[in-house]
């Protein structure tokens, strides 16, 4: 993703008009008959969100299709290598179909969440708690340590988000200085981004980053017509690419659908920042609006990306492009220049988490100012050595979209839903809320098991 400012959730609350999709209403009214019928008055979160600049529907899709256009899109070629024409095109399409029915099952859950606990907005790990608190007996022992797992998923996939960033710098700034001076191995590319990365990681007003990151949107949409034009030029036969890949690579091809498509932190922080949530839902909301367009352009791109390169294509298709050319320098160094800039962005979730949960009230005998530098500073090391001890980036797109995003986008909505509709065992008729939630829940362990395996055996396959 080239855009995540909060994937916790955290943010200021949205101003909203009490307008409701129909995707909320059977909950809602549920909801406000239990309370009627406590005595108690009902209460709706998104009345009581307050944010100076909510944005609107339109300008929500738009933040939603920018924030999609990163890393993820550039490597759905090297998905459909492992996955075959048709194998990749229909199993895009339905992980599509299921992380964009899991963003709904969450924000639905944190809604109701919010209307029981009679507060405007719950970040992601609060969610959790708040969840398993309500939840079945045997789960409550989960309740101390929830909000430390689902923040840990999320600091390590924001990471891993760094580590891919820093590869794809050093891979894409080699392929153009290697035809103008003597070839030198990526890593050393990688240690000449370290201090720069350092100094805009340093950088802790992101208004001060908000001009440069508009513009690394604006060069990254001119960048992608420019790789579709070299793709669609002299493009061989679809015939001449298999439909079918081979079966021990599908979990690949899933990790890394799942790194490109799942937005769950995107989505979160868009819905608490609009001005009228409600119609984030729905048929035709905006998450459906915009993830169709979402999943439409990835299958395209990994689609005809595929048909191009074939077997040679790398982890980011940029990287395919031919090295003779000028225009292709152009825009490899133009998404070196966008990735660089995003990577304070990416790396400031992070450091805000492990900041102002963890950090900030036990280091009362220290200057404050100077440990967050420090923590700042730690977060561009750790991810600058895990870069440069394994710079693989096809599998650690793969691995860290397995590792986390199955668990943060998949199974933990669906636990979040049992718990929120287990006190009054609200699951419909023959329990299929409870049976479809279970069957999300065994599919997100099957995806983090499975992937993170092939992707680990893969890594040390080719160190």
């Amino acid at each position: 993703m080239s855009e995540s400012l909060s994937l916790t959730g955290i943010g200021p609350p949205s101003d909203t008009k009490d307008q409701k999709s129909k995707s909320y209403a059977v909950n809602v009214q549920q909801e406000n008959m239990s309370l009627n019928a406590n005595g108690s008055p009902p209460y709706d979160p998104h009345a009581h969100r307050i944010l100076e600049h909510p944005t609107t529907n339109s300008e929500t899709l738009i933040h939603l299709l920018k924030g999609s256009l990163g890393t993820g899109i550039l490597a759905m070629p090297n998905a459909f290598y492992n996955s075959g024409l048709l194998v990749g095109t229909v199993g895009t399409i339905l992980i599509g179909f299921l992380c964009t029915y899991c963003l709904h099952v969450l924000v639905r859950s944190q809604y109701l969440l919010c209307k029981k606990h009679r507060v405007p907005i719950l970040s992601y790990p609060d969610s959790m708690k708040y969840a398993l608190q309500d939840g079945p007996a045997f789960l409550k022992f989960g309740v101390p340590l929830s909000a430390i797992i689902v923040d840990g998923f999320l600091i390590v996939y924001q990471l891993g988000i760094c580590c891919v960033y820093i590869m794809f710098i050093g891979t894409s700034i080699k392929q153009v200085l290697d035809i103008y001076i003597e070839p030198m191995n990526e890593r050393y590319y990688m240690l000449m981004m370290l201090i720069p990365l350092v100094a805009i990681n340093l950088i802790r007003n992101l208004k001060l980053l908000a001009p440069f990151s508009q513009g690394a949107n604006i060069i990254t949409f001119a960048g992608l017509a420019i790789v579709l034009w070299y793709i669609f030029v002299d493009l061989p036969p679809i015939s001449s690419r298999p439909l079918i890949g081979e079966p021990r690579n599908y979990t690949l091809f899933v990790g890394t659908t799942l790194f490109a498509l799942e937005a769950v932190g995107v989505v979160l922080a868009l819905e608490n920042n609009m001005k009228t949530p409600a119609s984030f839902g729905g048929t035709t909301g905006v998450l459906n609006i915009g993830m169709t367009i979402i999943t439409v352009m990835y299958v395209g791109m990994g689609f005809f990306g595929y048909v191009k390169y074939g077997e040679i294509v790398e982890g980011s298709v940029t990287l395919n492009l031919p090295n003779g050319d000028i225009l292709s320098q152009a825009v490899k160094l133009i998404f070196a220049v966008a990735i660089f800039i995003t990577y304070a962005l990416q790396a400031y979730v992070p450091v805000e988490i492990i900041w102002n949960t963890y950090m900030k009230k036990r280091v009362q005998n220290w200057d404050k100012t100077t440990m967050e530098y420090l923590l700042r500073i730690s977060v561009v090391l750790v991810t600058f050595l895990l870069a440069v001890a394994i710079p693989l980036l096809d599998l650690f797109i793969s691995l860290f979209g397995a590792l986390c995003l199955s668990v943060l986008g998949i199974g933990f909505p669906a636990l979040i839903e049992i718990c929120v509709l287990w006190p009054e065992r609200n699951f419909g008729r023959f329990n299929y809320v409870l049976i479809k939630d279970i069957i999300l829940i065994i599919i997100g362990i099957l995806a983090l098991v499975l992937g993170t395996y092939i992707s680990l055996q893969d890594i040390a396959r080719k160190l």
